[in-house]
């Protein structure tokens, strides 16, 4: 078979196994599906040639199961994937795949949904995190205090043993990105509302504020702040962060609302929002405005 009918999928030939299940099963069911159409085969076809069903067959290319080691070395042998760098690189990312991280925990398989889960790992995984947050400093960025005076109001809806299984997720999250060796490019566009309104009191978002100035010296880290004036329609858009992953090949959005949240895979959906992602960025404030503008909201929250 050809080698750039699925390497494409991997990142490229030669390509070094990625530490994360999520993403690794990713760019596994990616490089299958190409290998299949590559050969010319319907899933009906490997389904029955492999006596398997086809929801089988369905499941392993939407990354909805794993694969085993046995059945990955039928599949690629029926798809004619001799070459022997391809089938190392694929057992390697099949083996990663099934690997259980801190996120498959009992604790956190309860409380945190499985798109969150999933997004944790294509977080430690990214090499480039774009996000906008029109409402909320984002989760990652959040003191103690602010994220408990958010979370307190949901106290009624969310149990205790919940509410710290998430504030256990937050410091987590924090150590494998921004305090990994080699952080991401973490770029962050902040609508100004987010800056003006005080979640539990002046203080805390007083420190809130203190904190993501701190943060925003790094210098892998990046904050601009949307205008309200140039805002309005495009913070209707909602909260929304692209993960590039060894590229836009293996790039992800993960988007959150009140009630649920998804992993957005589709091309097209992804497209549309790097776009308006950009779009954005270039209507925001320079970094050094932005920041200005942070120094500011602090100094008066301070004073009052």
């Amino acid at each position: 078979m050809r080698l750039s009918a699925i390497s494409h999928a991997l990142g490229g030939p030669c390509a070094v196994a990625t530490d994360s299940p999520a993403v690794a099963r990713r760019r596994l069911r990616i490089a299958l599906r190409r290998a299949r159409e590559a050969a010319g085969f319907t899933q009906a076809h490997v389904a029955e040639e492999l006596e398997w069903s086809i929801s089988k067959i369905n499941r392993i290319e939407s990354g909805d199961v794993t694969v085993s080691s046995t059945d990955l070395r039928a599949l690629l042998a029926l798809l004619g994937v001799t070459d022997a760098t391809e089938v190392k690189e694929l057992t390697e990312e099949g083996r990663v795949a099934r690997r259980r991280m801190w996120q498959d925990e009992p604790s956190f398989r309860e409380h945190l949904t499985p798109a969150m889960r999933q997004m944790l790992q294509f977080e430690a995984e990214a090499n480039i995190i774009r996000c906008f947050q029109p409402t909320l400093i984002p989760g990652i960025l959040q003191t103690r205090d602010y994220a408990d005076a958010i979370m307190n109001l949901w106290g009624d809806y969310i149990p205790a043993d919940a509410l710290q299984v998430r504030f256990e997720a937050r410091a987590r999250r924090r150590a494998q990105v921004l305090e990994r060796k080699d952080p991401p490019d973490y770029r962050v566009i902040l609508d100004e509302s987010v800056i003006q309104r005080v979640i539990g009191t002046r203080a805390i978002m007083a420190d809130q504020l203190q904190f993501v100035i701190r943060l925003a010296a790094s210098a892998r880290t990046e904050i601009r702040v949307l205008p309200m004036a140039e805002g309005g329609p495009l913070s209707m858009l909602g909260a929304f962060t692209l993960f590039d992953v060894a590229g836009d090949e293996n790039a992800v959005m993960y988007t959150e609302g009140p009630y649920e949240d998804d992993i957005v895979e589709d091309p097209n959906i992804l497209q549309r929002h790097r776009d308006l992602y950009e779009r954005m960025w270039d209507r925001s404030l320079s970094e050094v405005a932005s920041m200005d503008l942070v120094h500011s909201r602090h100094a008066q929250l301070e004073a009052d």
